[in-house]
């Protein structure tokens, strides 16, 4: 099947170091070497492939590159004995998408140690209705729990960058468990969408953000799910409980943070990494396992847009702008 044509999203940088997306024809060959040949039916459009598509060196070191960091699909060829034709599975993480082609194209080649077998519980859509966000949701869920012992009595847990994919997830993943959700709300007009998805208190940006300069504030979150960083993250790590846990995945408002040691040596507080692209095999496997069964979201199609591969421009262009929210999913086989 090596010279059968597909579709790809393709970002080429110009002679004055611009950059160009078209959707273009490929072939297997072009494809990096691997294990396994997935033909992709669902992708999704996380934060990471927008700065992939704009030409972000930090992602994606040489160009031209297909961009997509989720895939979820049908094996077509595998050398790989764990994998055989027709197995529908999951590839998310490792260098899918930064550097290796990834699920802005409708087949891709990887290692057999970067794919998942489809948990029983999920189809394809719903898999990448998750995808890179919602698995970094789970996991920050996960050591909020594991972790921290963060229990629904202990009070309520704040989540900030509520309207985007990880955050929204996050939500209804803790909503669904009982828990009281605090989201920080930085899009307007947002509400009604941030209470169907679970969150019971909304807050502005403003009110997340501590001007005082206090090195603590008053207990206010048995924990916090922060997924922005900068001024946000510092206010919430000051403002958690004794013995709270922050988690953080995301630096969309500043890589930096300002803060100093008081909340850690005299609250205890902790403050855990999620890295979802380098989460080991077991811990990855257990994780797509809780979203496909008892954390399951009933309100999937709340943070749901699907799109086309013809679609994908306009929606890169409006995440790099900030008027994105949700996930939007797309359908390679449209």
């Amino acid at each position: 099947m090596t010279d059968n044509l597909f579709k790809a999203l393709v970002v080429e940088e110009t002679d004055d170091k611009k950059y160009t997306r078209q959707i273009l024809n490929k072939t297997i060959d072009d494809l990096p070497p691997g294990d396994v040949v997935v033909e992709v039916h669902y992708s999704s459009l996380n934060y990471k492939d927008a700065l992939s598509a704009s030409g972000n060196k930090g992602v994606t070191r040489s160009y031209p590159h297909t961009p997509g960091i989720d895939a979820a699909g049908v094996v077509v060829e595998s050398t790989d004995s764990a994998f055989k034709p027709g197995d529908e599975v999951i590839v998310t993480s490792y260098d899918l998408g930064m550097n290796t082609a990834g699920g802005f194209g409708q087949y891709i080649r990887v290692p057999g140690q970067w794919v998942v077998p489809l948990p029983k519980g999920l189809t394809l859509r719903e898999a990448m209705c998750y995808g890179t966000a919602g698995f970094t949701a789970a996991l920050s869920v996960f050591q909020l729990i594991v972790h921290g012992g963060i229990l629904p009595e202990h009070g309520e847990v704040l989540v900030s960058g509520a309207t985007g994919g990880v955050g929204g997830i996050a939500v209804a993943i803790l909503s669904k468990l009982g828990y009281t959700v605090v989201a920080v709300n930085g899009l307007v007009d947002e509400l009604k969408y941030l209470k169907e998805i679970g969150a019971q208190q909304i807050i502005s940006i403003e009110e997340a953000t501590d001007q005082s300069g206090r090195p603590l504030l008053k207990s206010r979150w048995a924990g916090s799910i922060d997924t922005v960083g900068g001024e946000i993250l510092a206010t919430s790590i000051k403002s958690v409980n004794a013995n709270g846990v922050v988690t953080t995945c995301g630096n969309v408002a500043s890589p930096e943070l300002p803060i100093n040691v008081f909340p850690f040596i005299l609250r205890g507080v902790s403050l855990v990494g999620i890295d979802s692209q380098n989460c080991p095999m077991p811990n990855r496997l257990k994780t797509w396992e809780k979203l496909a069964g008892e954390w399951k979201i009933p309100m999937m199609e709340t943070v749901v847009e699907e799109i086309t591969l013809a679609d994908l421009d306009q929606a890169i262009d409006r995440m790099l702008h900030g008027k994105h929210k949700g996930r939007a999913i797309v359908n390679m086989k449209a």
